[in-house]
């Protein structure tokens, strides 16, 4: 059964991760990016602004939001979707592309970052514009509202747009079992047995896996049953806390090692272009490997393209989808620039990858070549440090994952199927502790870029929206050349005169 799924598995991620899917990734990013003549270098002030210096200057943005209402703040949105891209891929992915795609697929996965910056802007842009309030009061949007109200909306689309609609949702769905439920498990299970050596059972035939995975799922369910506004409150706590340990860890280990940081980035540059002479391996399979690593694994951690975290953006009580669209920026840049960079230096300074054949030295993979190279610096401790880091941060991520899931089978399904959901997701969780993990990785690969499609199908055909959306907002707010002009909040006529009021009445 296994070597059955894998083959069939196979098939289907060699034609998704093919070179066409590259090239829509790359290219809706780029597209977006010169339509909005590089918002994120030329407006990097305001952005900044917005959202990482907004959440020690603006009490608004962090501040809760009362218990009658049904949406979470600004910073809860961002945590909670950070919760959902900061995982495996930002140790074991990182680290994997590396052992792969060589050195060069760090610059790819900076490449990726980049022009995934304005691809997530525009998600959440479009996100908060077609969003709208399910039968319980809460926000619901995502690419399947966008694809059905806003492509559906275009002349001779409307079938079009929702069966893009319900294909987002069931990918969405399924991929809430891979990359947010049982390749993070498995990661968190594995990172644990080998810090504190586990044996191989515990007791009778029941092994640390299972044992770890089902206290997972019950700490899971705990929250998962709690709804978004629990899932938010335990996400802002574990995202900074996680995420500064991490650093502070990474940033220790690099100025340990500062001497050998030109080196390091000599290998990047001249792994991504193929200028590296390895044995055996031609330039153009050096070069493939590279780009495809660095891609695949970018998207996978920072999930720029797949439409995934405007779902909790679309949670928000932000009025303008510009700045929601702003959140989306810092997302992918704290992602991707910050913490996968961090982990590509930790494992590419420690010597245990020669940078000048992109060698190997090591038999580790995955968050255990992490654990390897900090151990270099600072022993045993390293590897129970880095498991820590693990199971907090594909934790997380399964809890964001889970809200993702939730409103996709809401859209199928309706509210009420949402219950159902939650026992699967949470039965799915012990599965993954006991997974294959290369079965597990190209399952998430593959989902990743199923969930993909339609969304830039998507954004593409909506970009002329986004566009008009940020021309407005910086008319009105940054140059302010036209401050009286009317906002565009929503294109549902009931939701842009709700808000509108709303934002008068608050004095914005």
């Amino acid at each position: 059964m296994i070597e059955q799924i894998t083959k069939i598995n196979s098939a289907i991620n060699g034609v998704v991760w093919g070179i066409p899917m590259l090239v829509l990734i790359i290219s809706t990013g780029i597209i977006m990016t010169v339509g909005m003549k590089f918002f994120q270098l030329v407006h990097f002030k305001e952005w900044m602004d917005a959202t990482f210096l907004a959440i020690f200057k603006k009490k608004d943005v962090r501040a809760h939001t009362a218990k009658h209402e049904k949406s979470i703040s600004q910073f809860q949105a961002l945590s909670t979707a950070l919760a959902a891209t900061i995982g495996v891929g930002n140790i074991a992915g990182v680290s994997s592309a590396i052992v792969v795609g060589g050195a060069g697929a760090v610059f790819w996965m900076w490449v990726s970052a980049f022009f995934g910056m304005m691809t997530n802007y525009s998600e959440n842009v479009l996100g908060i514009y077609y969003r709208r309030k399910n039968s319980k009061g809460e926000w619901s949007g995502g690419a399947m509202y966008y694809l059905l109200d806003g492509l559906g909306s275009k002349k001779g689309c409307k079938g079009l747009g929702k069966f893009l609609a319900v294909l987002f949702s069931l990918f969405c769905m399924f991929a809430s079992f891979g990359i947010g439920n049982m390749t993070q498990v498995h990661e968190i299970t594995s990172s644990i047995v080998d810090a504190f050596h586990l044996p191989e059972t515990v007791i009778g035939s029941i092994t640390p896996q299972i044992i770890i995975g089902v206290l997972l799922a019950i700490l899971a369910t705990l929250v998962i049953l709690g709804g978004i506004k629990a899932i938010g409150s335990v996400t802002e706590k574990i995202v900074p806390f996680m995420a500064l340990i991490y650093i502070i860890g990474t940033v220790a280990t690099l100025i340990m090692n500062i001497g050998s940081v030109p080196a390091v980035f000599g290998a990047i540059f001249k792994g991504a272009f193929g200028l590296q002479a390895v044995a055996g391996a031609a330039v153009g399979t050096l070069i493939k490997n590279a780009i495809t690593m660095g891609f695949k694994r970018g998207v996978f951690s920072n999930e720029a393209g797949l439409g995934s975290s405007v779902m909790v953006h679309s949670a928000s009580n932000v009025k303008e989808p510009v700045v929601q669209g702003m959140w989306g920026i810092f997302e992918v840049f704290f992602d991707t620039i910050i913490v996968c960079t961090l982990t590509a230096f930790t494992v590419l300074n420690s010597g245990l990858i020669n940078l000048q054949t992109g060698e190997v030295l090591s038999e580790s993979t995955g968050a255990s070549l992490v654990s390897e190279a900090m151990a270099l610096r600072f022993g045993s401790a390293a590897g129970i440090f880095v498991a820590v880091a693990v199971a907090l941060f594909a934790f997380s991520t399964v809890l964001g994952w889970s809200f993702y899931g939730t409103k996709a089978c809401e859209f199928l399904f309706g509210t009420k199927a949402t219950i159902a959901y939650k026992v699967i997701f949470v039965i799915c969780i012990v599965f993954g502790a006991t997974m294959s993990f290369d079965l597990a990785w190209d399952i998430a690969d593959t989902l990743n870029g199923l969930m993909a499609i339609p969304n830039l199908i998507g954004v593409l055909t909506l970009s002329g929206t986004v566009f008009a959306i940020t021309k407005n907002y910086i008319a009105r707010k940054i140059s302010k050349t036209d401050p009286n002009l009317t906002p565009m909040l929503s294109g549902l006529p009931e939701v842009q005169e709700e808000q509108a009021r709303k934002m008068a009445e608050d004095g914005e």
